[in-house]
């Protein structure tokens, strides 16, 4: 039998959460930053700190079933995975237009996460295709 998993997507999910742990940890100190330089409504600074670790928790559930989709070569945990990164992208989406502050590192730091979830869609939908197939 022919292996079907996806070696690229499966280095995209290692690259993503190495570039995540950046991400969040980027993130948090643009948060605390904006919070001491910028007049930060105090009203907005829970939502965007917890928005974050929503975020994380997303990721981590998307980069675990994504990659045991793809290992054990299995549609759901991948499909799954595919339904977590519209969330993800949602997170990603607020952080770069309706933060309460939007720095360029913040623009920067959101386009390259959305230019690789666009990326791993595009590669799990193409390894879902295989499975079924």
């Amino acid at each position: 039998s022919s292996q079907l998993s996806s070696v690229p997507l499966q280095m995209l999910f290692y690259i993503n959460g190495i570039y995540y742990i950046f991400y969040f940890l980027a993130s948090l100190a643009l948060i605390i930053y904006k919070s001491q330089v910028f007049s930060y409504p105090d009203d907005f600074l829970a939502p965007d700190l917890a928005s974050l670790l929503i975020m994380a928790g997303f990721e981590v559930l998307r980069l675990y079933l994504g990659s045991k989709g793809n290992l054990t070569e299995e549609q759901a945990p991948l499909g799954l995975s595919l339904v977590t990164t519209l969330g993800s992208v949602v997170f990603s989406v607020y952080f770069l237009v309706w933060q309460t502050h939007v720095l360029k590192a913040d623009v920067i730091l959101n386009a390259v996460l959305l230019c690789a979830y666009g990326l791993e869609a595009v590669l799990k939908v193409t390894a879902i295709a295989a499975f079924v197939s």
